[in-house]
Order: structure tokens, then C-alpha cells, then sequence
């Protein structure tokens, strides 16, 4: 399909404005490595909370997530606990505001601040580093896949024709006169070529602005990309209530749809509608709702209590003004980014039940679910609308893979080269050195992306292995006074180790039911690396303590504290935070379901949700809301510096 030239130019001007922006704030960030990668820590709350949700917006995400609501309906918001999307909730309540505490600038620099400097601490500040820069990789190839399969659907120029790409095409495709089958091949291999062409593009424009502006020029060109997307979603939803009234989208869909609950199994019937849905039902393991659930909710739990992993979101955490600000950025990502969101992805949903199931029902065994989205815009999005959607979705990949490249540097310049090479350059040298490394991860992650073809697979890897692997020692770090920078080395080692295990494509292990063995396996490493091994320094563990005061096992460090006149109070609030959790999962899965009930004009479960909201929003700003406070009371030096 051809763009209409109205449309071809509201996507130029939006990446004209974004560029321009990113360039024009850009000399903020060149003041110090604070300033580039924390952003000084003068951005308010809610503009880090913009931005957080604009980088998790993205385009294969979208994707997906119409894809699964589409076969899965409302049973589909259970899906996502995979990440887990509740970890924000977790954050939002007492993580986000024990690890704002710090003033640390990065992930790494944090693990310094917990396990001290010794050989042991910085055997695990490495440890988190290497595992930082994995993570970034494979969100930079994960936006990467997205972004060219939607791009190659709209944008009417053959861009691997015009680089010659075809080269790389097999010999027996390059030939000018083919016919049948061969012809076929071809354009289905030049068309995976423009996917790769389109991503490299596009991440060559996003790299321009980050590399040179750092955290300022992420957060402000973010804040108008969720600007753009969020007028978009609307428009979207709209045109899709008026275009799709419930009783078509009834004679559509299957018996259970609309309902988010669940017996034993599925209980979705695609079999007379749309014979392919139940092949991936049942392709990707999710029969057996039941099962799955149990170990979404397993894993999830104990990845959110591991706190965020060292990528965006905690970059966004450390940037906040102070602990507070750090949570209420984190509950405001899950209001900002689900409402609008849902509202797209619904939209974009029930268009194609009621129009696109005809397609894929002539795909047979071979539908592309990942189709539903491009088809959905192409068919009825009209112009200057469809130019603006477009360009909300590029804004969502910008988002999601400035996020990632722009905390690479920060670990590998601020905890490696700082660290370990040069200690007393100036901040010019470190600058210069970010956007050198900036460079190679951009080369790098797009490398990676070139060989990725699914987004269901990479999506599981990231969450169940790379996250799995995460888990374990990133839990007992801050539960477990004794655990020590050996025992954090061995349980991250154990789990990067087994989630390369699981992303070998020799490897058939679902990584998800293979979750609990490997976080045995790195529990094991860690209480064994910490037992068999000295433990941290007291005067280490006190500092922390005193400054970030989480609940858990730190007896022998209040007992230290106090024999040497300085008693300090424990933390006495775990049950109220994990009941804070608990109700607040239920407001954000309420936040989810609002937008879905709204489009599918499902009044009665609307109102429902709505009052769901309502009663929980009413519990969590008594409990949670008006008891927050920056630093414990006992603790009476706040000033921000770094550990």
C-alpha cells in the first residue's frame, strides 16, 4: 500500500520535530555524566513517567499484544504477567523508593553501594554489568524486528532494491525471469530484506538524537512521542466503535471471549470461526490456562521482588528528584501507558476480527497473526489519522530503543572505564567515550536483529530466560543481610549462563516451565557462594541499611548499629506493602480492562472495572499514597551523593 502524500508528510514532520528537539536540548546533557545520564536529576516525576511508559510502547509489543487479544480476548491480559507488567506495582509501592535511596547513577554502581568495593563487590558490579549488556542487546534487536515489518507494510519504496541487497539473495532467486514458485521466494525473501533495510534506517535516525543528548533528549522527544501516540490510540478506538458494533463482533468471536476468567483450560472454541487460532493456542502451550497461570504468577512475583532489572526502567528510577518522585513516576507508567495503549489495541483488534479473520482463514495452518495489526491501519485508518498512527508507532520504537542505548554507555563508561581504566579523566573524555560505545551497541544490537525473524520467541526468552536467570540473587540482595558480592557473582553467572542455555535455537525447553528448576539452581549458587565465603564488611552493610531500610533478614546489622550508639528502627511495613501489592495489581488490571470494555462496548463489565478502580484508587491513596516518605525517619543525612 501507498501512503497518501498527506500522510507521507505528517510522518516527516514528526521525525523532522523529534530530531530538532533531541538536537535543541541536547547541550543539557554535555555538563557532566550526571547530567547525560541522570539528567542532572531535575526532571520531574511525571515527565520520567511519560517517558518510562513511551519506552515501554513499543512496536513488537504492540504487535504482539493485538495478536494475543485477538486469539485470547479478555483471557489475554493474563498474558503479559509473563514481563511481569505488575512489576510496577512492586516499584510503585517500596522498590522504587528503596533504590532511589542510593544516589547511585546506575544498576552497577548500586551493587558497589550494597556489597562495597572489595574483590568480591567487584566480581558482582562486572557480573551486573555483563548482564546489563546483554539485556540491552536484546531489547535493541527485539524493537529492531518490529519496527521493519511494520514500516516495509506502508512505505511504497524498495529500499534493499535500491542497495543492491538482492546480492545476498541465493543464487537461483537473483535471476530476472522467474516465474511460480521461484518468483514467490523471491518476493517473500526481498521483503524479509526491506524489513532489515527499514530497521537500520530507522535506528540510524533514533541513534542521532540520544547518542548526543543522553537522558534530556530521551525524556523530552519521549514525552512528545507518547504525546502523538496517545492522540492516535484514541482515534483508533473511536473509528473502531463506530465501524464494529457488538453484534458483529459477537458473530465473530467464540463463546468466552470477552470474559478475563478461566477454568482449568482455555475454554476458547476457535474451531468453526477460525480453525489456525486454535493451532496457536495450542502451538504456544497456553491449553492449560490454569497451569501457565500458576507460572506466570510464580515467576512473576519473584522477579518483581528482585526489583527492576539494570535497564530503562531503573535508569529512569535513578533520575528521579527524590524517593518519592521515583514512585510516583512508577505508579503513573501504569495509568499513562495502559489506558492509552489498550485503547489501540483494541481498536485494532476488533477491526480485524469482524474484516481480517477471511484473510487468515485462507492462510490455513500458515496465518500470521502478527499481520492483524498493518492490515487493521492499512484498511481503515483514514488519511492524515493513519500518518499520525504511523508515526506514533515509530515514536514507540524511537522510545523503545533509545531507552535501551542510552543506558549502555552509562555502564560501560561510568562502571568499567571510570572504574577500572581511567578514574581521573574529565568529564569531556567520558562524554566522548559514551557516544563511541553508543555507536558500537547501535552496530551491535542491529547485528543481532538482522537474524531474528519472531517476536513470540524473543519475547519468551527475554522474560522467562534472560529474567529467570536475573531472579534468584537479585531477590535475596535485598531480603538477606549475609548474602555477599560472591554470592551475587555465582547466582548471576549461573543464570546468564542458563538463559544462553535457553536461547540456543539447538535448545527445545519452553523457558517459562523451565523457570523453576534454574531458579533453584541460582538460589543454590547464591546461598553456597555467600556461606563458603567471607561476609561483606559491617561497615558496608550498616551504611546501607541505614539509608535504604528494607524489611527482610538484617538483625546482626541492627544489633551492630545499635552496640555502636547509633540504634536505628526496622522496617515495620511488609505487610502493608505486600497488601499495597496486592490491591494494587488489581487496580492495574482494572486500568487494563477499562479501555478493552470501552471499545468492545461492553457497558456493564465497563462500569464494573471503572468501580473496581475507583475502590481500589480509594484504598491505595490511604495506604500507600499518604504514607510514603523520602528517607526513614532515624536516618538524618539526605544528601544526594553517589556511594
Amino acid at each position: 500500500m501507498s501512503l497518501h502524500p498527506i500522510d507521507m508528510a505528517v510522518i516527516a514532520a514528526y521525525i523532522g520535530l523529534t530530531l530538532f528537539i533531541g538536537f535543541w536540548i541536547s547541550n543539557r546533557a554535555n555538563t557532566g555524566l550526571r547530567s547525560y545520564f541522570l539528567g542532572g536529576n531535575r526532571l520531574p516525576w511525571y515527565a520520567l513517567g511519560l517517558s518510562n511508559a513511551s519506552g515501554m510502547f513499543d512496536v513488537a509489543g504492540t504487535m504482539w499484544l493485538v495478536s494475543i487479544l485477538f486469539v485470547y480476548g479478555l483471557k489475554s491480559i493474563w498474558i503479559p504477567w509473563l514481563w511481569p507488567v505488575f512489576n510496577q506495582i512492586f516499584l510503585m509501592v517500596f522498590l522504587s523508593i528503596w533504590l532511589r535511596r542510593s544516589g547511585a547513577m546506575t544498576g552497577a554502581e548500586w551493587i558497589t553501594f550494597r556489597f562495597g568495593d572489595g574483590p568480591a563487590a567487584r566480581l558482582s558490579h562486572l557480573i551486573i554489568v555483563l548482564f546489563a549488556l546483554i539485556l540491552v542487546l536484546a531489547y535493541m534487536a527485539y524493537g529492531f524486528l518490529g519496527i521493519g515489518k511494520l514500516a516495509v507494510q506502508f512505505i511504497p519504496i524498495d529500499l534493499a532494491g535500491m542497495l543492491q541487497l538482492d546480492l545476498f539473495l541465493p543464487v537461483n532467486l537473483r535471476a530476472p525471469d522467474l516465474t511460480g514458485d521461484l518468483l514467490a521466494q523471491r518476493e517473500a525473501a526481498m521483503t524479509a530484506l526491506n524489513e532489515k533495510a527499514f530497521g537500520v534506517f530507522l535506528i540510524f535516525l533514533t541513534s542521532l538524537y540520544v547518542i548526543k543528548g543522553g537522558m534530556y533528549s530521551v525524556v523530552f522527544t519521549e514525552v512528545l512521542q507518547f504525546i502523538v501516540m496517545t492522540i492516535a490510540s484514541i482515534g483508533v478506538a473511536v473509528i473502531a466503535m463506530l465501524h464494529v458494533s457488538p453484534d458483529m463482533l459477537a458473530a465473530a468471536i467464540p463463546d468466552g471471549w470477552t470474559n478475563p476468567f478461566f477454568g482449568w483450560e482455555l475454554g476458547l472454541d476457535w474451531y468453526d470461526l477460525l480453525p489456525s487460532a486454535d493451532t496457536k493456542i495450542a502451538k504456544e502451550g497456553y491449553s492449560l490456562f490454569s497451569i501457565f497461570f500458576m507460572l506466570v504468577l510464580l515467576k512473576g512475583i519473584f522477579t518483581s521482588l528482585a526489583g527492576p532489572a539494570p535497564n530503562y526502567d531503573m535508569q529512569r528510577i535513578l533520575s528521579a528528584r527524590g524517593p518519592i518522585e521515583a514512585a510516583k513516576m512508577s505508579a503513573l507508567v501504569s495509568i499513562v501507558l495502559n489506558l492509552p495503549r489498550y485503547l489501540l489495541i483494541t481498536g485494532l483488534t476488533v477491526l480485524s476480527l469482524v474484516y481480517f479473520s477471511p484473510y487468515l482463514r485462507d492462510m490455513g495452518a500458515d496465518a500470521d497473526f502478527e499481520a492483524v495489526l498493518p492490515f487493521a491501519l492499512r484498511e481503515f485508518i483514514p488519511v492524515g489519522l493513519l500518518g499520525l498512527t504511523l508515526a506514533g508507532l515509530l515514536a514507540a520504537f524511537m522510545s523503545s530503543f533509545a531507552a535501551p542505548l542510552n543506558a549502555a554507555p552509562a555502564y560501560v563508561v561510568n562502571d568499567i572505564y571510570r572504574k577500572y581504566i581511567k578514574p581521573d579523566a574529565t568529564d569531556k573524555t567520558y562524554l566522548r567515550m559514551s557516544y563511541i560505545v553508543s555507536t558500537v551497541f547501535v552496530i551491535i544490537g542491529t547485528l543481532f536483529g538482522l537474524f531474528l525473524t519472531s517476536i513470540d520467541t524473543v519475547i519468551n526468552w527475554i522474560t522467562a530466560g534472560l529474567y529467570g536467570g536475573y531472579t534468584a540473587a537479585n531477590i535475596v540482595k535485598w531480603y538477606w543481610w549475609r548474602m555477599n558480592g560472591y554470592g551475587y557473582f555465582w547466582g548471576m553467572l549461573t543464570g546468564i549462563l542458563f538463559a544462553l542455555i535457553l536461547g540456543m535455537p539447538q535448545i527445545d525447553i519452553n523457558p517459562l516451565q523451565a523457570f523453576p528448576f534454574f531458579f533453584a539452581a541460582c538460589l543454590v549458587a547464591v546461598i553456597a557462594g555467600s556461606l563458603l565465603t567471607t561476609p561483606t564488611e559491617m561497615e558496608t552493610l550498616e551504611r546501607f541499611y541505614l539509608k535504604t531500610r528494607p524489611w527482610g533478614a538484617w538483625g546482626p546489622v541492627v544489633e551492630s548499629l545499635a552496640g555502636k550508639g547509633q540504634p536505628v528502627s526496622r522496617n515495620p511495613d511488609m505487610k502493608r506493602d505486600l497488601a499495597n501489592v496486592a490491591v494494587g495489581i488489581v487496580w492495574q488490571t482494572a486500568l487494563i480492562c477499562t479501555p478493552i470494555f470501552l471499545v468492545i462496548q461492553d457497558w456493564p463489565k465497563m462500569l464494573a472495572a471503572l468501580a473496581i478502580l475507583a475502590i481500589t484508587s480509594i484504598f491505595l491513596k490511604l495506604h500507600w499514597y499518604d504514607r510514603m516518605r523520602d528517607y526513614p525517619e532515624d536516618f538524618t543525612h539526605t544528601e544526594e551523593a553517589a556511594p
